[in-house]
């Protein structure tokens, strides 16, 4: 289990992290979300001890990382995957961390062929694509067999197949009980991946919640209504408050009300209905509609920059 309590990290006048509480339980893959900026990198840094916190605390099993007697073997991190001397082939970079953590040899091999690095083990890991420095950091993470797992954009420079392969490895290791802590800015990968998310925005907790109530509670949320009588059922469902647009399908999209009480509607007034669907907001809608306001990086839109040019 990771536990943050009231982290706070200050670098200078600038404030990265600010007040953030949250906890990440085991048998389950924890998204952690947040805009470029939002102080994810950091949060991670604090819990792997590599940066101290101005306040507050971050533990791993109810202890601070500096204080577990031998880390490797606890927890894990892929927090910058080409943090791997260059001249080091991938099994002699595994080698000096097995060595220095009292771990067997032979689990370099095991990660080796977990990952797909067995046929080029003994070339210099600077010569590898970024996607084979991702998987080498993977397996540097799962060398001691640790319970807590921490993963900061893993699928970087990963091609499709192999961006499935991080998904499946996640959720699987998830699934044998233990703690998995994964950021991405991939949004439609984290909706495949995660169970629970943690969003931040400048630093602050936004909300920790499941990836089904996330989308639930968002506004982008509707019901899909096809009917012959569009035009008397549209006014009908526009009299009891809600949102209704017209597609170019000829179908309705209401927002504002669920299809229970559409179906109501429509049962009153007589009217057939051919689709009664409720679609849920995409994790990527809910989340751009979550972090509106703690987006610090924005570019101007393709149209805006057309428009300001021609004046």
């Amino acid at each position: 289990m990771i536990e943050a309590r009231g982290l706070t990290k200050r670098y200078g006048d600038k404030v990265a992290v600010e007040q953030l509480s949250f906890t990440v339980r085991p048998g389950v893959v924890t998204g952690f979300l947040g805009p470029n900026g939002s102080g994810k990198s950091t949060t991670m840094r604090m819990i792997m001890g590599l940066d101290v916190p101005n306040a507050g605390s971050a533990t791993i099993n109810g202890r601070s990382f500096h204080d577990l007697n031998w880390p490797l073997h606890e927890v894990g991190a892929l927090l910058e995957a080409k943090a791997i001397h260059p001249g080091r082939s991938a099994r002699a970079h595994l080698q000096m961390l097995a060595e220095t953590n009292h771990l067997p040899l032979r689990r370099i091999d095991e990660v080796l062929e977990l990952v797909g690095l067995t046929e080029v083990a003994d070339r210099r890991a600077g010569k590898f694509s970024l996607g084979m420095g991702q998987r080498l950091g993977i397996a540097a993470a799962l060398l001691g067999d640790p319970g807590v797992l921490l993963f900061d954009e893993p699928v970087n420079g990963l091609d499709p197949d192999g961006i499935r392969w991080v998904r499946n490895l996640l959720k699987g290791l998830a699934r044998e009980g233990r703690t998995v802590f994964v950021s991405s800015h991939l949004m439609s990968e984290m909706a495949l991946t995660a169970d629970q998310v943690v969003v931040i925005g400048r630093g602050r907790l936004i909300t920790e919640t499941s990836i089904d109530e996330l989308t639930a509670s968002s506004s982008q949320r509707y019901v899909s209504v096809r009917s012959p009588e569009v035009g008397k059922l549209r006014e009908a469902l526009e009299q009891q408050g809600a949102a209704v647009a017209l597609e170019d399908d000829g179908s309705l999209s209401v927002r504002g009300m669920d299809a229970a009480s559409i179906g109501e509607i429509a049962g009153r007034l007589s009217v057939f209905l051919h689709e009664l669907a409720p679609h849920a907001a995409s994790l990527e809608e809910a989340f751009m509609e979550l972090t509106e306001d703690s987006i610090e990086y924005r570019g101007e839109s393709a149209l805006s920059a057309t428009d300001g040019g021609a004046q």
